[in-house]
């Protein structure tokens, strides 16, 4: 299992155990754990509605695809440690990360 914590929109963290060999992304354990992210596009890189923010651990995360880089461009509050969280699979590089939920509620 792998713990990072998440900070909501209200900046209270929680910390979460998600396991490390089901190919889950963060997106989707964000939405098990009942987070309010959109996920609009269903995981595709196509609405950036699961944006976050890695307020720790971002040098240790895989480098982002073209295809993630394009959809953050279209972003206003984008920064460089700015991801997808439905791009993010959950692995041993995310322990003891903290995400910060900044995509909006449409």
């Amino acid at each position: 299992m792998i713990q990072f914590t998440i900070e909501d929109r209200n900046g209270e963290r929680q910390s979460i155990e998600a396991p490390d060999d089901m190919n889950l992304s963060l997106m989707e354990v964000l939405k098990a754990s009942e987070y309010d992210i959109l996920a609009t596009c269903g995981g595709m890189a196509l609405c950036a509605t699961c944006h976050v923010q890695v307020l720790q651990g971002n040098d240790l995360l895989p480098q982002p695809s073209d295809m993630e880089l394009d959809m953050l461009d279209t972003l206003p509050n984008a920064t460089n440690h700015s991801r997808l969280a439905c791009q993010l699979r959950i692995s041993e590089a995310m322990q003891g990360s903290i995400f910060q939920i900044a995509g909006e509620l449409q």
